[in-house]
């Protein structure tokens, strides 16, 4: 019987996953005191970069299940971070965009995730964190299914 453990640690895609999995648990304790969950901090964060969009674009965004995406914005709703408005005469589209709470609470959640960013990349330089970022960014235009 072959051990893949050495294997499974070296594998990029378990490594980057967990490498996110313990980035978000680390931010996850810093959102607490904002109030926000990851979820609600991806949504933020993507409506604050990129305005007012579908749930479909957010989905896609924010990577989360539209399902899960669409419970997450409920409670952003009921919270007063996010307005959802009907487009058109098609009453089921509806447009996300964050309100002046909204954008409040994501200015004040930025510096956690920025904190937590440069713990998790406190070993690498600046010009490797620059040739990481350039290369993270060339898989993920190679693999991505859609123009954002």
């Amino acid at each position: 019987m072959t051990d893949h453990r050495e294997q499974l640690e070296e594998f990029t895609p378990y490594l980057m996953n967990r490498i996110a999995a313990r980035y978000n648990k680390g931010v996850e304790s810093a959102l607490k005191d904002v109030g926000i969950s990851v979820a609600q901090m991806r949504a933020l964060a993507a409506l604050a970069e990129s305005g007012p969009c579908s749930i479909t674009d957010l989905s896609i965004l924010t990577v989360i299940k539209q399902s899960t995406l669409s419970r997450t914005l409920d409670t952003m709703e009921n919270a007063g971070l996010i307005l959802r408005t009907a487009q058109g005469s098609d009453s089921r589209y509806r447009q996300i965009s964050l309100t002046q709470t909204g954008r409040a609470a994501y200015d004040a959640a930025w510096p956690s995730m920025q904190n937590m960013r440069d713990t998790m990349l406190a070993s690498l330089s600046e010009d490797e964190r620059e040739n990481f970022n350039s290369l993270l960014l060339r898989i993920f235009y190679d693999i991505r299914h859609h123009d954002f």
